[in-house]
């Protein structure tokens, strides 16, 4: 079982490469820091797959981070969502595969792009499932670098307000943002602190770590009455040895000679598995 995730992880690397490669754009390394993450949510946490997707009763994804979504649309081909042949159409006329999430995608809950609005979403459907007295979970990822964004500090704010303890959010915490270290663009550090101070209850991981996250969030709740907060501490770019934690990575596409020396690396973790 541990094997077939990990393995799993390697393969969803190299199919993020292949789309992005022949797309001739996307987010590369931010797509390679979360996909652990989402990895761990679909196969072994979340209630939600094509078989239930239009369901009351299932767990809701929201993708925060939109511009990640190379990531997202291989694991929803992978769940069966759609046949993955259709990702090679990724960003061309007319393609509903483009530079962010769409519901307009199978498996898509709700379009997200601009940052800062996935968690307030998230609230949104935490609350109506306390209204409704329904059981689903809502999780959703964010990146570091839109923590500045203050509609998730009301987001933060009203989650705790209303005691949403099915709501678990997740920090894509890999450190740098398109333009510099996130820390340089504006700090939100500590992030941990501030989001206690809010009436969170923080659990910070490896997120790289796939036994550890699937421990993680198997804890979920974390605390009774109170939204949960996974700081999930990344590598942008994680795989590849040129592209780990180098800034230019953020949405940058790799040369032939620089996809196939991805390549050849991940095959080389596949076997050493």
């Amino acid at each position: 079982m541990k094997e077939s995730l990990a393995k799993k992880s390697i393969e969803y690397r190299k199919r993020i490469l292949k789309y992005i490669y022949k797309a001739k754009a996307g987010h590369t390394g931010g797509s390679l820091s979360c996909v652990d993450v989402l990895n761990v949510l679909y196969n072994r946490i979340m209630n939600v797959g094509p078989a239930n997707f239009d369901s009351p009763d299932r767990d809701r994804y929201v993708q925060s981070k939109g511009h990640c979504v190379e990531a997202l649309f291989v694991v929803l081909a992978d769940q069966g969502f759609f046949p993955e042949s259709e990702l090679e159409t990724l960003c061309q006329y007319n393609s509903h595969f483009i530079g962010h999430p769409t519901r307009k995608v199978p498996g898509v809950e709700q379009n997200t792009g601009a940052l800062g609005h996935g968690l307030s979403l998230s609230v949104g459907m935490a609350i109506a499932a306390k209204l409704d007295k329904k059981d689903y979970q809502v999780f959703t990822l964010m990146g570091d670098g839109e923590l500045a964004e203050g509609s998730n500090w009301e987001a933060a704010l009203t989650a705790s307000h209303y005691k949403l303890d099915n709501l678990c959010a997740i920090v894509d915490y890999n450190r740098l943002q398109i333009s510099a270290p996130t820390r340089d663009v504006c700090n939100t550090d500590p992030v941990a602190d501030k989001f206690r101070s809010f009436g969170w209850e923080v659990v910070e991981v490896d997120g790289h770590n796939l036994d550890a996250l699937e421990a993680t969030f198997h804890k979920l709740p974390f605390a009774t009455g109170k939204p949960s907060l996974v700081i999930a501490h990344t590598v942008k770019g994680k795989g590849i040895s040129y592209m780990e934690n180098v800034l230019k990575w953020h949405h940058g596409v790799p040369s032939e000679d620089q996809y196939e020396q991805a390549q050849k690396e991940l095959d080389s973790a596949l076997l050493a598995l």
